[in-house]
């Protein structure tokens, strides 16, 4: 960091989409950040919001990961009228700073890592918490998750079905020609939602976050052995789902159990799991093929902090970006 102190690089989103940064080395980030976090070798408090419009929301995410010495924060905004506007659901940025200075050194646009991060930390869940035999997938919101968490999913699962739903018919129908050709995959859209997950191995859940949800997926519409990925927290499940569940799982106990102290997830019980047991086997998660499973990933700035170091490495490799002056 010949820089540090005099110049700071940015990186726009199309620099940082243009790394190619493959999925198992990002899906690979996620698991030894797991792995540090089980060991309390990290620190992040749960994140804060303000909300400006609606349901619109910005949460302030700050994380360190000592061990490879990532701390930084990102500043993240999810704004659902956003596509009326012909701009991005998600937008923000992330700055990383120098651990023994404090200086930032790198400023770069966040709706990439954002987008990958929580679909690989989908694929990772499902490695731990799915049938191994799983080949079935719904997947219920065609947007930018919709699509992320096929592909990161896709990497772990033989998939031989998936089943799509989203309230536009035509999101629906580009998302078919577009990802089918992508993945060579055998994509159907269902007609309801119920039609989707009914037979699903794996059901994901990717719409916006909504502040007054309306949910429309019932626990007996889920058959046994399935594992639940509520990405978009309760917007989209019914509360019976996570009271009904065998095993329900977190990425983040604290931050779940501050949700949890404003509203949301009211019917979950006490003392579910935390990922990270998981991923080190502290917990059993799965016991059998017949356990219906709920893991809700809220999203964390230890994720952003784990992928961000090598989005920097990989553009000063490439030389991609732009120094500004501090």
């Amino acid at each position: 960091m010949g820089n540090l102190g005099k110049k700071m690089l940015y990186l726009s989103r199309a620099d940082v989409e243009s790394l190619n940064l493959s999925i198992p080395e990002i899906i690979s980030c996620l698991e030894m950040m797991f792995i540090e976090k089980a060991n309390q070798r990290v620190e992040m408090p749960p994140k804060p919001a303000i909300h400006t419009n609606g349901d619109a929301f910005l949460h302030a995410m700050p994380a360190f990961i000592p061990k490879i010495k990532s701390a930084g924060m990102k500043w993240v905004g999810g704004y659902p009228e956003n596509h009326k506007r012909g701009l991005p659901y998600i937008t923000g940025l992330l700055v990383l700073n120098e651990v023994e200075t404090g200086v930032p050194y790198v400023l770069m646009d966040c709706t990439w890592i954002t987008a990958i991060r929580t679909a690989a930390a989908t694929a990772l869940t499902a490695k731990y918490l799915a049938r191994p035999d799983s080949n079935t997938l719904a997947i219920l919101g065609c947007g930018v998750q919709g699509r992320y968490n096929l592909e990161t999913l896709n990497e772990i699962f033989p998939l031989l079905k998936v089943k799509v739903h989203d309230i536009s018919e035509e999101i629906s129908r580009r998302y078919v020609v577009d990802m089918g050709s992508r993945l060579d995959l055998d994509i159907e859209i269902a007609n309801n939602p119920k039609q989707a997950v009914s037979d699903a191995d794996i059901i994901v859940t990717a719409g916006p976050f909504l502040m007054d949800p309306k949910p429309v997926i019932p626990f007996d519409w889920i058959k046994a052995g399935a594992l639940v990925c509520p990405i978009d927290l309760d917007s989209y499940v019914k509360p019976d789902v996570f009271s009904k569940s065998d095993f329900l799982c977190t990425d983040d106990l604290n931050q779940f159990n501050h949700f949890k102290a404003n509203g949301l997830f009211q019917s979950c019980p006490d003392g579910i799991a935390e990922l990270c047991d998981v991923v080190t086997g502290r917990v059993v998660g799965r016991k059998n093929g017949s356990q219906v499973i709920s893991a809700i990933n809220i999203g964390l700035a230890l994720e952003d902090m784990a992928v961000a170091p090598i989005v920097y490495k990989r553009a000063t490799e490439k030389k991609i970006g732009v120094w500004l002056d501090l």
